[in-house]
């Protein structure tokens, strides 16, 4: 009795659960059949099984009937499987339709599998954005350097969305022209007596090519005068210069106190030499002496005049100069 008492009990939360999803199912396809989209009971209970979520599908094929838009089923279905956005595929396609854009439901999935905001992309073709560029600094011709902020009004191009380069690209193309247009100016007078130069400069070198945006305008927001970048080059260069020379000259100076310092050790070496040679005197006239080729009257004539030479000597270096007449 018991075990029949647990089998009911267990039978009834089975067919509550049944009867659950049954009804949840039967609401999809009533509320999908009052709405005018065609989509089977089978249909919507089959795509459980197949991992889709029978709700987004029919909320997306009732929002596109309703839009006036026919999309089959599978093809929602399998760009859900495809990792999709179904919901942003069907807004983005309602979008489109209302502003007149020709747009198919491939070209749309494709978009929104290529990792874009199709939606997004649509309504920046009805509403163009503006996007700013960051601080661009470039120096002109006369060493000055300018800071230039530029706004760029880009509207989407749906046809080169897939594989069209960002709004990244954009920025770097429009950054490298507004330096390009600084560096060739003459003065940065010209510059800033003429900003829109910039722009017109800019937009005619076709930057959006190979871009999923189309550049409407291009305007200069703010241009203010940086360094003098001249002055500080050639500062620079001057520092640079001086610090070359100087290198030069101490080199030089070393050389010279090297050469210095050589020729007193040349000096030291004659006097060695000179003390030497002196040294060898007294030995010759020993030698002299005893070969008979020098006597003891001619060694004291030599002293006396040496004596007397170095007196003579004495009294010159004594005897004051004479005064000037």
């Amino acid at each position: 009795m018991d075990i029949m008492y647990i089998l009911l009990i267990i039978a009834g939360i089975l067919g509550l659960v049944l009867f659950y999803f049954i009804f949840s199912y039967i609401n999809l396809w009533i509320q999908a059949l009052v709405s005018g989209a065609r989509v089977g009971l089978l249909n919507i209970i089959f795509m459980r099984f197949r991992k889709v979520p029978p709700k987004l599908i029919v909320e997306s094929k009732i929002m596109a009937v309703k839009a006036g838009l026919e999309i089959p089923t599978d093809s929602l279905e399998s760009h859900f499987l495809a990792r999709g956005n179904v919901s942003r595929v069907v807004q983005a396609l309602i979008a489109a339709d209302k502003a007149n854009i020709e747009l198919s439901f491939n070209r749309t999935a494709a978009i929104d599998l290529a990792g874009r905001d199709v939606l997004e992309a649509v309504q920046m073709s009805v509403n163009p954005k503006v996007i700013e560029t960051p601080l661009v600094a470039a120096m002109a011709k006369d060493g000055i350097q300018l800071k230039a902020i530029s706004r760029v009004t880009v509207r989407a191009n749906i046809d080169r969305l897939v594989g069209g380069a960002g709004a990244e690209t954009i920025l770097a193309r429009v950054g490298e022209g507004i330096v390009t247009t600084i560096g060739s100016a003459n003065t940065h007078k010209e510059v800033l007596e003429n900003p829109d130069m910039i722009s017109k400069t800019v937009l005619s070198k076709g930057l959006d090519a190979g871009t999923a945006y189309e550049i409407l305008s291009i305007d200069i927001a703010d241009v203010d005068v940086g360094k003098n970048i001249g002055a500080e080059l050639e500062t620079d260069r001057a520092e640079a210069d001086k610090k070359i020379a100087q290198a030069k000259a101490e080199e030089k100076r070393a050389m010279a106190f090297a050469q210095e310092q050589e020729m007193k050790a040349r000096v030291q070496e004659m006097r060695a030499k000179v003390v030497e040679a002196e040294a060898q005197v007294p030995l010759a006239m020993a030698e002299a002496f005893r070969s008979g080729n020098l006597g003891i009257m001619d060694y004291y004539r030599m002293q006396n005049i040496s004596a007397d030479t170095r007196m003579r000597d004495q009294i010159a270096t004594d005897q004051p100069s004479e005064p000037p007449k």
